[in-house]
């Protein structure tokens, strides 16, 4: 199974090459035309921030955040942007390829973005959920039962 073997940010990449070679190949509709396009560029550089902002919280708690390797964690991240998300890197890349959507304005870019949703859902999430259960018990279901999944 591959589930915990891909790196998150390669389904991003993969996903964002899919929408890229989709909105050249296969355009539908252009939805955005520039200059408006370059909000998603705008929209990209807050999810970065997201990104960085979520993973810092990881090395202030000094605990991994290899999402390879659940099981190495040392704690659990519940605050910040963790209080609204259990996966705000996650949420990140997703905001990430809706920018990039809106950059390449075309309809067809817009309709792989749940291909991201789904995929990272099943690869990554709920294994990742399954090891934290298993460590942390109630702490982590407390947490689970009060911070939604994505938002």
């Amino acid at each position: 199974m591959l589930q915990l073997k891909i790196p998150p940010p390669i389904y991003a990449l993969s996903i964002a090459l899919i929408m890229w070679l989709s909105s050249q190949y296969f355009p539908v509709a252009q939805l955005i035309s520039s200059p408006w396009n370059d909000v998603g560029i705008v929209v990209m550089l807050l999810a970065i921030f997201l990104d960085f902002s979520s993973l810092y919280l990881f090395f202030k708690k000094r605990t991994t955040p290899n999402p390879m390797k659940p099981e190495f964690t040392t704690g659990l991240v519940t605050n910040g942007l963790y209080k609204i998300s259990r996966n705000p890197m996650y949420l990140g890349m997703l905001i990430i390829l809706f920018g990039f959507a809106i950059f390449l304005g075309n309809l067809t870019s817009f309709l792989v973005l749940p291909a991201f949703y789904i995929v990272i859902t099943e690869m990554q999430i709920k294994p990742e959920e399954r090891i934290l259960e298993k460590k942390f018990g109630k702490e982590f279901l407390d947490y689970k039962n009060k911070v939604r999944r994505w938002l």
